[in-house]
């Protein structure tokens, strides 16, 4: 069976990020796709050191939710990250999070398909969305979009789930996501993935 990761990076467990992963999560049980709610907003995250041990021991340094998830998020099919806006920008919890998972982890995640769901009480929106997809394009991970940008307003939890549209718009998208992961994996096994060229590493070190 497929298999979907939804991280919250909320501290709020059962808030307004919450609420629009748990409409995705319905969508995605509905679809015969298996999940698994991770709650990372509530944890203490600390940010990446640059330390390069994740090169020689295949983990982070720091032994915490990052190596837990990092196993499950390699067997997953789709990995779909939820966000509060704070300044903006999503949560900085999640971010330290998000970075030492991708840059911790040597496994491929070529194909494996990527969303990520914001929630803001006005505004921020669009500027945090952006930021998280851009760990998905930079993993050769597939996007799914939606109806419309993928995110929620509200102040509360009871405010999201009267904001029809984007509680709409999570549906969509967790149709979209499952039909992604059942195309590519019926593609795999027809024609193969794409060949995946990693060996160029350009950073002009002498200057020119």
């Amino acid at each position: 069976m497929s298999k979907v990761i939804l991280l919250n990076g909320s501290p709020h467990a059962h808030g307004c990020t919450a609420t629009a992963l748990l409409e995705m999560i319905k969508v995605f049980e509905a679809e015969g796709i298996e999940t698994e709610l991770v709650q990372v907003g509530t944890k203490n995250i600390r940010g990446c050191i640059a330390c390069g041990t994740c090169e020689k021991n295949g983990k982070c340094v720091f032994d915490d939710l990052v190596n837990e998830v990092a196993p499950k998020f390699e067997a997953a099919d789709g990995l779909v990250i939820g966000s509060p806006v704070y300044y903006g920008s999503p949560n900085g919890n999640l971010l330290s999070f998000l970075d030492r998972l991708f840059y911790s982890t040597s496994f491929s995640k070529h194909m494996k398909v990527g969303a990520s769901v914001v929630s803001c009480r006005r505004g921020g929106n669009t500027a945090s969305f952006d930021v998280l997809n851009k760990y998905f394009t930079i993993s050769s991970m597939p996007v799914a979009s939606s109806t419309y940008w993928n995110q929620v307003h509200g102040f509360t939890a009871e405010d999201v789930k009267k904001d029809l549209e984007g509680l709409q718009t999570m549906r969509n998208l967790a149709r979209n996501m499952s039909f992604m992961i059942k195309a590519f994996a019926d593609a795999k096994e027809k024609y193969g993935y794409p060949e995946l060229e990693t060996g160029v590493f350009t950073s002009f070190p002498d200057g020119k």
